[in-house]
């Protein structure tokens, strides 16, 4: 057979496999879409989704100069990054120097590779790690995000306590002081525009988009279309596709409706297909991550996950209804999510636990939220750890000792069941009150996505170069976290990526 190349390709309006390729007269010939006859607008960078990247490159984009348009396909911007609960990576940062915690860009990188099993990119990684402290002073010094100044929290698969928490507690934290920031530089988010097709043309340029504006999620067909014109570069920021149960199955057959999802409901799959439609190479779509620490009786991602992390993973413990722990409390997410759908297949719940005098840290940095837990009930107070016993059906004497030995490893620093960090104030579990919660997996995260350059070009599936006019940021692109994400370091990810794909493309 005779080799033909990429243009040859395009010009045909021909498509093999996953590089369906565009901009012949042949409108739709295997699964072509043809160029606008003209376009209805025109901007320089246009920016599709408005998380926490999406809404970075905005920021950067627009202050080299270009012209910026932001898309979000729901009815208000900010997507799951509104809903995220506001920690950030921040290696370096006064809280950890507060604490005396020594941490290096090196480790955290270290962290990092070693969750992801190494499939992460290692240049990656080392550039998203150098740029923790640079990131939080950028939060703080240019956005004004007003972070917890005393409290310095670790979530699973780290080796040392290195996140802090925005004040509010959430994400949103972030998310409206860049909104703020955008509308200072004249960028104001279009919502409700759903982006239905990218186009290429016969030199595999990324042209602009088709979109449907006024639409109605999840109404596929509702709104007005409209073609935009993008003059230097797309910047694809449309995070990842948890709420989407079909094509989620399709990468892992075992993540089906019976399980929830974190995210929010636009978490859909679209931008994923037609990304792959139009030749961008895409990796490790089935690295899909579950949350350990959710609590059942909520929808969505809630805020039972606040004390099972911020107070039991890291000052107190996890057993399972047979009264023993099962995994190592700070492990990576996939680990622990893993650890509690085995004791859930032999008949088992888990339970995280804590005591009043190891909530102060999470108590100090999320000011009433234990009230407003115990209130829905989320939490239960129990006056002693035989209540919980009680209460969940466990051993109450395996329970006891569970936690005896547990108490040893705290007061010599070394936990030798597990090999658990022992943070520097917790304390042994002894007097009451008791506190507890039930905790299940929910889908959470994609690791995988693009493949992007470390300019944040997307690459061409066909040749393995950047498709002109097309970048991308955050949790659309694959290669920052490989096989686990360790968490709060989405925040990270998609900031410094954010701001890097938006000062590119608007060099483009």
């Amino acid at each position: 057979m005779t080799e033909m190349n990429r243009r040859t390709l395009l010009k045909g309006s021909v498509a093999m496999g996953a590089a369906a390729l565009f901009g012949s007269e042949a409108a739709h010939a295997a699964g072509a879409v043809a160029l606008p006859k003209k376009w209805d607008e025109t901007t320089e960078v246009l920016i599709i989704g408005s998380g926490f990247a999406g809404l970075a490159a905005a920021i950067e984009a627009k202050k080299a100069g270009a012209k910026v348009e932001v898309l979000e396909k729901m009815a208000m911007p900010g997507g799951n990054s509104i809903i995220n609960g506001g920690i950030l990576t921040a290696t370096g940062c006064p809280q950890q120097l507060k604490h005396g915690i020594k941490d290096s860009p090196e480790l955290l990188a270290h962290d990092m590779l070693v969750a992801g099993l190494y499939l992460n990119e290692p240049e990656k990684v080392k550039l998203v790690a150098n740029s923790a402290l640079s990131n939080y002073e950028w939060t703080v010094k240019e956005l004004g995000v007003e972070y917890n100044q005393d409290a310095i929290g670790q979530e699973g698969g780290h080796s040392v306590p290195r996140y802090v928490f925005t004040k509010n507690g959430s994400g949103s934290g972030i998310v409206s002081k860049e909104l703020e920031y955008l509308e200072k530089l004249g960028v104001k988010v279009r919502t409700r525009v759903y982006v239905k097709h990218l186009f290429r043309d016969a030199s595999g340029r990324v042209l602009g988009a088709e979109v449907q504006e006024g639409y109605r999620f999840p109404k596929a067909e509702s709104g007005k279309t409209k073609f935009i014109r993008a003059t230097k570069a797309v910047v694809l920021c449309y995070g990842g596709f948890s709420r989407d149960v079909e094509y989620r199955m399709m990468q892992d057959p075992k993540l089906t409706a019976k399980l929830d999802s974190t995210n929010q409901p636009g978490a859909t799959s679209e931008l994923w297909r037609e990304t792959s439609r139009i030749g961008c190479a895409q990796i490790q779509n089935d690295w899909i991550q579950c949350t350990p620490w959710n609590n059942p009786k909520e929808k969505g991602m809630g805020i039972g996950w606040t004390f099972s992390q911020s107070a039991a993973a890291e000052y107190g413990l996890w057993v399972s209804t047979s009264g023993k722990r099962f995994v190592n409390e700070l492990a990576n997410r996939k680990v622990r999510a893993d650890a509690i759908m085995v004791e859930q297949t032999n008949g088992f719940r888990a339970v995280s636990i804590c005591t009043k005098a190891n909530t102060k840290a999470f108590e100090d940095a999320r000011p009433g939220m234990l009230a407003k837990l115990l209130e829905q009930g989320i939490v239960k107070e129990y006056k002693s750890l035989a209540d919980i016993a009680a209460d969940y059906k466990m051993p109450a004497d395996v329970l006891a000792k569970t936690v005896d030995d547990f108490n040893k490893a705290v007061k010599a620093k070394n936990d030798p069941e597990f090999g658990r960090y022992i943070n520097n104030e917790q304390v042994p579990l002894t007097e009451g009150p008791w506190y507890a919660s039930e905790m299940s997996p929910k889908v959470h995260h994609c690791m995988g996505g693009l493949v992007t350059n470390l300019k944040c070009q997307v690459i061409d599936i066909s040749d393995g170069k950047p498709v002109p006019g097309l970048y991308a940021a955050g949790e659309a692109t694959g290669g920052v976290h490989g096989a686990v994400r360790l968490g709060s370091c989405a925040i990270l990810d998609c900031l410094v990526n954010g701001r890097i794909a938006g000062k590119e493309a608007a060099k483009a």
